[in-house]
């Protein structure tokens, strides 16, 4: 697949770098990634299977990361930024309609959403901001946009957080490189192996290295929301989340889920804060089953507990069976 040139739309004050992956004249789908990394992070092969199940596929880097705008106003550390009362550069708002003024720029009058990460919780707001912009939509290791600032405490695991914290590398090219594949490594499926080869070809197409800078990505994370609720989403919704996530616990996905009118839960085994090679088909079939519920009513929320070989269903997945680990 060859690498399409960079555009850039403009929303506001910021301009966003998008890509066309191809698969020009299928049902729309872009992808939202998460804090702190650029598109460059999406796998060339999880976009590949993408594009094969009748997907168009554009990426973009969000305000504050990759070849977008960045924001020098305001530095807040990500912790300390879930506690600001004021915004510390932008709102969430801002950040839903960074992915409608890319839409816009396509000329998509809607499209299918796919968020890993904080990905994930942005493309909930994306959805609840501009409910007729949006198709249907895949969040993936996220949290819900409904949790307050201790609820969400309570969804990260800590020790995760503090042993990249301790991750010390050069400020050199060589060393921001060593650093993304530390925290790579970190996040990656403990049931799968990592590909090191893979994650780096990734990283390699960043200029700045982006997991370096904290106040950069304390002013995303501080992105405060004052829209909609959950409750009020009607369109076809998956949640997923690795059973091995290292940085976020199953309630939040169980949480999420059963905060979402008909949302569907995967589960899946032996995936951590990452999407392993050996889930890119899986991932996608996903994404294309939700895609094909649009227009239809949603069905009742379903947990399934998936393998790359075969999964099990199991119906009426509330609240109360919610995992807390």
């Amino acid at each position: 697949m060859s690498k399409s040139p960079t555009r850039y739309a403009r929303n506001g004050n910021a301009d966003l770098a998008y890509e066309d992956h191809g698969g020009a004249g299928g049902e729309p789908l872009l992808l939202v990634m998460g804090s702190a990394v650029s598109r460059h992070w999406w796998p060339p092969g999880l976009i590949a299977a993408l594009v094969e199940r009748g997907f168009h596929v554009v990426s973009f880097d969000n305000r504050d990361a990759g070849e977008s705008t960045r924001f020098p106003a305001a530095p807040a550390h990500p912790v300390t930024a879930l506690f600001r009362k004021s915004p510390p550069a932008y709102t969430g708002e801002d950040v839903a309609d960074d992915a409608v003024a890319v839409m816009d720029a396509l000329g998509w009058d809607s499209a299918h959403l796919f968020g890993h990460s904080n990905g994930g919780l942005r493309v909930q707001r994306i959805a609840m901001r501009h409910p007729h912009r949006v198709r249907s939509f895949v969040s993936s290791a996220a949290v819900p946009s409904d949790a307050g600032s201790l609820r969400l405490l309570r969804y990260i695991r800590w020790g995760t957080v503090a042993k990249m914290a301790r991750l010390k590398f050069p400020e050199t090219r060589e060393g921001d490189i060593a650093l993304s594949l530390a925290v790579s490594r970190a996040l990656a499926s403990p049931g799968y192996p990592f590909d090191e080869a893979e994650a780096l070809a990734r990283i390699e197409k960043d200029a700045v290295n982006d997991i370096r800078d904290p106040k950069q990505t304390g002013r995303q994370l501080g992105a405060h929301w004052s829209g909609g609720s959950l409750a009020q989403l009607r369109l076809p919704v998956t949640v997923m989340h690795g059973e091995a996530d290292q940085l976020l616990r199953l309630s939040a996905a169980r949480d999420l889920a059963a905060a979402i009118p008909g949302a569907r839960l995967v589960i899946v085994p032996g995936v951590g804060h990452d999407i392993p090679p050996a889930m890119w088909g899986f991932y996608a079939d996903e994404i294309q089953a939700t895609a094909a519920r649009a227009g239809a009513d949603p069905s009742a929320a379903v947990l399934r507990i998936a393998t790359a070989s075969n999964t099990l269903a199991v119906t009426d997945v509330g609240p109360d069976s919610a995992d807390r680990r």
